[in-house]
């Protein structure tokens, strides 16, 4: 297997490129990926006071690296989960990782600074985890963004995530949520702009970017999402990837060239619907004088007796063998 470029020893075969590359190409690929997302798309600029979502993943380890490689300036934030051993875990990667490569690094706990966590706030408002947990991460993104003063915050999602949620989407054929499907979401009223340089990009591309770059992250998958819908449509794609390659991103890319654009009206047209939180003062889709949903979050589950994420785990399985008999019989 020899690399496309320079014909040496390829360390990785790309079948939707139908190309190999060795390690310095295919890191210089990953870059050129990164820096056509960013064009195309007006993401950033070198002046941005740039803010990356961290997890302690791949992608957004990722992401932060291929940034400061790039020459842009960001810094990092991590919200600490409460999620048992797996909030540890990826904890220490992330800090790891910042601290080696001297980068600020902020952290944000919800259990220390809020008083709940995700096992908690599931079962104390009756949401799933992954709602939860999604809700409470926009919500401090944008608050660290702006009181930070940062332009802009950069999350890791890659092309594998977008294709997933876009399948979802057109699924239920949820038209709102595809007009806002877009990887840049402008600053507004108090929201933060929010930009996906990894869009071009799969999920087995951004792992081999760290093995070459030496980046640690958690490898296991966060616990309590097994069963998330996004995961079984993921899987789908990855049917259709391997019987024809190169279709996630024909399917992602042709929605943000061909549909997305005729979608945009109805993007535009809920985009002033916003008063500002009584609470926090954070905008809120509700009327003028109501709560936001991060608030309601907070009273309800800072108020609920801590839950243990095996607590969590157990209720999953039941109902899993509840599916299983109803399915069999």
């Amino acid at each position: 297997m020899k690399c496309r470029t320079c014909r040496g020893p390829a360390i990785i075969d790309l079948p939707r490129h139908n190309a190999n590359f060795c390690a310095e190409h295919f890191l210089q690929m990953c870059r050129r990926q990164v820096e056509k997302a960013i064009h195309d798309h007006q993401m950033l600029n070198k002046t941005d006071r740039i803010l990356v979502a961290v997890s302690g993943g791949k992608d957004s380890l990722a992401v932060w690296d291929m940034l400061i490689d790039l020459g842009y300036q960001a810094d990092g934030l991590y919200v600490a989960l409460g999620i048992g051993e797996y909030s540890e875990e990826s904890r220490g990667y992330t800090e790891r990782f910042a601290d080696e490569r001297g980068l600020k690094l902020t952290v944000v706990s919800l259990r220390d600074d809020y008083g709940y966590d995700i096992p908690t706030a599931s079962r104390a408002t009756g949401r799933v985890p992954c709602s939860a947990c999604g809700m409470s991460k926009r919500h401090l993104f944008d608050k660290a963004a702006i009181d930070g003063g940062y332009d802009v915050v950069v999350t890791g999602h890659n092309l594998d995530d977008e294709a997933a949620v876009l399948f979802g989407n057109a699924l239920r054929w949820d038209v709102e949520y595809l007009a806002r499907q877009l990887p840049v979401l402008p600053s507004r009223h108090g929201f933060p702009k929010k930009v996906k340089p990894l869009i071009r990009l799969s999920e087995r591309e951004m792992a081999a970017w760290c093995v070459v770059r030496g980046i640690d992250y958690i490898v296991d998958e966060c616990p309590i999402a097994a069963g998330n819908k996004h995961i079984g449509f993921k899987e789908a794609l990855n049917v259709l990837e391997e019987k024809s390659p190169g279709t996630k991103a024909s399917y992602y890319l042709g929605f943000l060239d061909r549909m997305a654009p005729v979608l945009a009206g109805i993007a535009a047209s809920g985009a002033d619907s916003v008063t500002p939180c009584t609470r926090c003062g954070a905008p809120t889709g509700g009327e003028e004088g109501s709560v936001c949903a991060f608030c309601r979050l907070v009273e309800r589950s800072a108020a609920h007796e801590p839950v243990s994420v095996e607590l969590i785990l157990k209720k999953s399985r039941s109902q899993k063998r509840a599916q299983s008999e109803v399915a069999q019989s």
